[in-house]
């Protein structure tokens, strides 16, 4: 129809002109009906072929928009990331890394949410996000419907710079009893390992200051209020941000103390080439930072409930 005739048609197509015209000879069989007139040495098409080639070339385009999506899928270009953490890591750290794993051409929709750790543990249980970021901690009553990939710690202790301690090499328990100490409240179960760690070495934990994530804690810690013992990533998004001014200092901590993440994927949720490739680049990039500042990051293997 866009030739108006065999011969240009079959130059079109690298074919001959006797197996295009074959072919529009099966396709009118298979129609019932003629689609075109000859009229001397051109082929005029009918109403009917008309309507044909419209339909036609709407599901062709369909079939080509159809073909690039999945190529998109699977290379991770195209579609959709759902995917949660908790709020120290959510403020920047997590967002930036997303930021930097997704291409600016890139044609898909990006949800981050900011959850606590048992609401991030719920999202995976419920198969309602890609994967979660979250503390670790035990499961307790119903087995949980999530892979758990676990990735441990040092600890660091943070201090005003003027802080007796601040010039240590280390800080020990022994070093922090009857010290104000800015912790993690609610039933995290980070202050439990603390509770029990200044127990075993009879130390007193006094702590007057508890927030539901680290870095609320800088400010107090950078007027003399409190030291608290945190995570690494804290370590990580202080130095880059510096909210409290250069004010305070981060001290290894030594103690049989380790905090644990947990990188959680729901396990009736298979992933999309892109949410595969995105988690994984993020427990890379997670053991990079933990290990760039030098808390000895250890990963668990990863574990299946069902």
């Amino acid at each position: 129809m866009e030739s108006g005739s065999i011969s240009q048609t079959a130059k079109k197509l690298g074919r001959t002109q006797p197996a295009i015209s074959l072919a529009i000879k099966n396709l009118e069989r298979s129609l019932g009906l003629s689609l075109f007139e000859r009229h001397g040495r051109r082929l005029v098409p009918v109403p009917e072929a008309r309507y044909l080639l419209a339909e036609a070339t709407e599901v062709l385009n369909r079939l080509s928009t159809v073909s690039g999506t999945m190529k998109g899928l699977k290379a991770g270009q195209t579609g959709s990331l759902n995917v949660a953490a908790m709020p120290g890591p959510s403020a920047y750290i997590f967002p930036r890394f997303i930021s930097q794993n997704i291409s600016p051409a890139a044609s898909f929709q990006t949800t981050i949410s900011s959850r606590s750790s048992p609401q991030i543990r719920e999202l995976a249980s419920t198969q309602s996000i890609d994967f979660g970021f979250a503390d670790f901690d035990e499961p307790a009553g119903k087995l949980p419907q999530y892979y758990s990939e676990t990735m441990s710690s040092d600890c660091f202790c943070v201090l005003h710079r003027d802080h007796a301690l601040a010039q240590r090499e280390t800080v020990t328990v022994a070093d922090l009893d009857g010290q104000s100490i800015g912790t993690l409240h609610g039933n995290h179960p980070f202050p439990r390992k603390l509770t029990r760690a200044f127990a075993q070495e009879n130390a007193a934990f006094k702590s007057y200051i508890a927030t539901q994530y680290f870095q609320p804690l800088i400010p107090f810690i950078s007027l003399g209020h409190c030291c608290a013992i945190v995570d690494p990533l804290t370590v990580v998004t202080e130095r880059e941000l510096d909210i409290a001014g250069g004010q305070v200092v981060f001290v290894p901590f030594d103690a049989p103390v380790r905090y644990e993440y947990a990188t959680l994927t729901p396990l009736h949720r298979p992933l999309s080439q892109l949410a595969e490739r995105v988690k994984n680049s993020w427990i890379e990039s997670l053991f990079a930072m933990i290990d760039g500042i030098g808390a000895n990051p250890q990963i668990e293997v990863s574990s299946v409930n069902a």
